[in-house]
């Protein structure tokens, strides 16, 4: 595709919403759709580490790209996280995604088999765009989590030219060089998107204009604020948006990691249940504190607000 369409603004991950027995909640999707249109999102990258598409059956992930594929938002671009430890089972993904009328599909590298360079992964990554061509295919790069520390900028230039639907990156890492040099590849061909939120601010300064993240569901207005702050040329302001949201991910440390975002969710008036195992979940007492916490940080001043006219469910 010679006009790899650029994402301008945020890509929330959403959570995926499950009952207290833990199956799947999917009645809730429509809802949590129309929210993050309503806060100015533009897409939903579905399924992947906030959405525990690792951690699902196969059923229950064609479930849930069924379900948000049925979503009547025509603003909300959707893409699903189909790539895994299993290659088939990620082209059938990438297949049903088509047929469900996502925008694209992301790849994570293989994480007990390792590719052990960027030629496998291209490989990889090839044989899974091709499987569905109508779809753009981004590479999800989480090394923290798979364990696969490759050099982008040498995976793009593996890859460039081999597979016309590769879209580009979602760059979930610190290394901020390798991000500018994948930013301004081929002539800034790709569409590189920021996955690291607290630190979006000096994402942006190294060319980030799209970014995919987990605090987009709740905290969206004040990533809105820090990019109109930075085109401004305002970057105290910028800076001290920066600042409420690393506020925000400091409480998700402090609970003890990514189940805390559904804490966030319940807080706004979302209730996506809880993490599966073996995620740890807070408990009765914890989510007390944590609502004091978000007072403390005064978290409701720039929260993601839900639609007036939802019909928020109590349970």
């Amino acid at each position: 595709m010679s006009n790899i369409p650029k994402t301008e603004g945020l890509v929330a991950a959403p959570f995926t919403p499950m009952h207290a027995d833990g199956r799947l909640n999917l009645d809730l999707i429509p809802q949590y759709a129309h929210f993050l249109v309503q806060n100015g999102v533009k897409g939903a990258f579905v399924g992947g580490s906030t959405g525990e598409g690792v951690s699902l059956s196969y059923p229950e992930k064609l479930e849930l790209l069924r379900a948000w594929g049925q979503v009547d938002e025509p603003r909300l671009q959707k893409i699903m996280l189909v790539g895994g430890t299993s290659l088939e089972e990620s082209k059938r993904l990438a297949q049903e995604a088509s047929r469900a009328g996502f925008q694209a599909v992301a790849v994570l590298a293989p994480f007990y088999f390792k590719p052990a360079n960027v030629e496998l992964l291209a490989q990889f990554c090839i044989q899974i765009g091709e499987a569905a061509p109508e779809l753009g295919l981004y590479f999800y790069h989480i090394p923290a989590l798979t364990g696969a520390n490759l050099s982008m900028i040498d995976f793009l230039a593996c890859i460039d030219g081999r597979l016309p639907n590769f879209y580009g990156i979602k760059y979930t890492h610190n290394d901020l060089m390798d991000y500018r040099r994948c930013v301004l590849f081929g002539n800034q061909k790709y569409d590189i998107l920021w996955g690291w939120d607290e630190v979006f601010l000096a994402a942006m300064a190294m060319g980030a204009r799209g970014a995919v993240g987990s605090t987009f569901n709740y905290a969206a207005p004040v990533y809105h604020e820090l990019m109109a702050a930075f085109d401004a040329g305002d970057l105290e302001k910028a800076r001290q948006c920066q600042d409420k949201s690393i506020a925000v991910v400091k409480l998700l440390g402090k609970y003890g990691g990514i189940a805390t975002g559904k804490a966030y969710m319940r807080a706004v008036g979302l209730d996506c249940g809880e993490f599966r195992l073996p995620i740890a979940n807070m408990s009765t007492e914890q989510y007390g504190q944590f609502l004091n916490d978000l007072d403390e940080i005064d978290f409701y001043a720039y929260a993601s607000q839900m639609p007036v006219s939802a019909d928020v469910s109590a349970d």
